[in-house]
Formats: structure tokens, C-alpha cells, sequence
């Protein structure tokens, strides 16, 4: 028998392309590419293996820059595009990148079912809450009031949430994460080890047309008393461990306690638990203006049997003790000879 012979772990250089990476200097997809390019040698796959698929906007330039198999698509349709390419190739690592306008506009639908049907692929969006490419009208997550373009008195469009979104349409990986942040390889990883569609969202400053949109969480004076990172079977605290989540019971809903000389338990502060679907969707439901930390890391992760799989082991039960024959199939059922 032959062994397996283990991928010798890399560098972030091998996933490096020699293309000049352009986008808006200052721009938060230069820190995103970055902490994918120093994730990928960790997590035992190499390059030949792996594509990067897209669709349109200023994320989707992604591929150019990771020195993989790459597919730049067009409008919404990554998710259609990179299913193909799981069925034709099971064996590739898929990832695809999206934005906000990208996958939850034109391409909600097909976001929508990729989900719903659970290839095994990591899918990041990139949420920035404008259209970027196309020079900043708003997008289905602009905040309410928000001026733009196309919405020259302020947006009167109830955004939407990109990971109850994903929550609704059946997901079972949903995380979150920052640009910036150092905790977004560790999320990588994670959506990389679950089996089937990895949801991340992350948010992504646009520094033209949407500057400091997330400030009042991402900025260091506000990230420890609004930012909430999980941990499976770790207490939810934040604020340096002085406040918690707790769960009233009676009304089914979160609520924020104080927490005294560190006694959670005391404080009722409940742990996480990434299996709990109805506590995941309280989770990406949470805002700062309800007084609620945003809450950041792996909120969702409770596995099923992927489609890709399904479909693989269906066409090898049908294709079981036959013999492909071209010549038979063209002769079955009614035919007729043209003379």
C-alpha cells in the first residue's frame, strides 16, 4: 500500500502572485488578502489544489492575487460557478469572495442555494455596506440614513444582515470577523475545517466611499466594550470580562449583565455553544444602538452532509456494474435512419 505523502507546509509567499495588487491605498481587502495568504500554509492544502472563485466588485479581484487556480465571474455568479467547479473536481479546495452587493444583491439567489444546499466550500463576504467598484451608491447592508449617489437624501431601505441571512437559508457555519483584526486567520481556519459551506462574514473598511462606517465597534477606544468574541464553551464576555450575555428565560431573548470582581457564573452569563442555532440567530441579531457588544468569531458551526458528496455517491450508485456505451444510448428509444 502506498503511503500518503503529507504536503509540506509552505509560506505565505507560495501563495503569492507576481500580479501588482491594486486597490484604493488604505483600502481593508489588502489586510483581508494578507491574512488568507498567511492562513493558507496552515492548513495542509497546496496551491495546484485550491481556486478562488469570483464574481464582481473591488473584492473581486481576490483571485488574481492568490497563486492558485482562479475564476474572476461575473455579477452574483460565483456561488453558480464555483459549484461546478466542486462536482467536476471534488478534490479542489474551494473559496469564494464576494461583497455585500455581490452576493446579497444580484447574486442573493445564488448565494441563497449555495447555502441551502451545503457545498463544501468557504465562502467570505466582504461587507463594506457600498458599492465600492461603481463609486459608492448604496448596497442591501447600508445603514439607514446613509447618503449615497443613488441615495442623495439618506437611504431609507432596511439593511439587510448578511449572517442571519445565511442563518435563515439553512447555513451551518456562520462566523464573523475584521479586516484588520488579528483573529481572522483563526476564523479562516475554522470555516476551512468544517465540512460544507463556510459563511464569513467580514467587515472591511472602503476607505473612499464608506470611511469608518464600522468605527464605533473596530476603532481600539470601542473594540473591548463593543466587540464580543466567542469561543465554543467559553463564557460570553467582553468589556475586559466586567459584562456578559445572559439568556431571560421567560421573554427568550439576550441580555447584557454586569459582571462583579469576575464571577460570570454568578452574573448568570451563559457559554457559548456553537451547535445552538436559535441562540446564533439572537447573536447576529445584536447592535450597538439595542446597547449589545457586535458579536465577532465562529457563531454557528453544527455540520450535515454536503450536496457535492450527495451527488457524487448518487452518480456512483447509477453508474454501478455499467459500462458507458455511446452508441447504445444514441440507438435506445425511438430512432430512424435518413437515407
Amino acid at each position: 500500500m502506498n503511503a500518503v505523502t503529507p504536503i509540506a507546509k509552505g509560506s505565505p509567499k507560495d501563495w503569492e502572485t507576481d500580479q501588482e495588487v491594486r486597490w484604493c491605498p488604505g483600502c481593508g481587502d489588502y489586510a483581508i488578502l494578507k491574512a488568507v495568504q498567511r492562513t493558507m500554509p496552515d492548513l495542509g492544502v497546496s496551491p495546484e489544489k485550491t481556486v478562488f472563485v469570483s464574481g464582481i466588485g473591488c473584492s473581486s479581484r481576490f483571485p488574481y492575487y492568490m497563486e492558485t487556480y482562479g475564476f474572476h465571474t461575473i455579477h452574483g455568479r460565483a456561488p453558480a460557478v464555483a459549484t461546478g467547479v466542486k462536482l467536476a473536481n471534488p478534490e479542489l479546495d474551494v473559496w469564494i469572495i464576494s461583497g455585500d452587493g455581490d452576493g446579497l444583491s444580484i447574486g442573493g439567489n445564488h448565494t441563497m442555494h449555495l447555502i441551502r444546499r451545503n457545498l463544501d466550500c468557504q465562502f467570505l463576504l466582504f461587507n463594506n455596506e457600498i458599492y465600492g467598484l461603481t463609486k459608492g451608491q448604496y448596497s442591501p447592508t447600508t445603514k439607514i440614513g446613509t447618503r449615497t449617489p443613488s441615495t442623495p437624501y439618506g437611504s431609507v431601505d432596511r439593511p439587510a444582515t448578511p449572517c442571519a441571512f445565511a442563518l435563515g437559508a439553512g447555513a451551518r457555519f456562520v462566523a464573523r470577523g475584521i479586516d484588520t483584526h488579528k483573529n481572522l486567520p483563526t476564523v479562516l481556519k475554522a470555516a476551512h475545517a468544517h465540512k460544507g459551506t463556510g459563511f464569513v462574514e467580514i467587515y472591511q473598511n472602503c476607505i473612499v466611499y464608506n470611511d469608518a462606517v464600522f468605527e464605533n465597534f473596530t476603532a481600539k477606544p470601542n473594540a473591548a466594550a463593543n466587540q464580543i468574541w466567542l469561543e465554543n464553551g467559553q463564557p460570553m464576555l467582553f468589556a475586559n470580562g466586567t459584562k456578559g450575555l445572559t439568556l431571560d428565560a421567560k421573554d427568550l431573548k439576550l441580555s447584557v449583565v454586569d459582571v462583579v470582581d469576575g464571577d460570570w457564573q454568578a452574573a448568570g452569563v451563559i457559554t457559548h455553544d456553537v451547535t445552538n442555532r436559535g441562540i446564533a440567530m439572537m447573536l447576529v441579531d445584536m447592535t450597538i444602538e439595542d446597547g449589545f457588544p457586535i458579536a465577532l468569531g465562529v457563531l454557528f458551526d453544527h455540520p450535515r452532509p454536503t450536496f457535492d458528496r450527495a451527488v457524487i455517491e448518487q452518480n456512483q450508485k447509477a453508474s454501478a456494474g455499467k459500462s458507458p456505451d455511446l452508441q447504445k444510448l444514441l440507438n435506445t428509444g425511438q430512432t430512424w435512419t435518413v437515407e
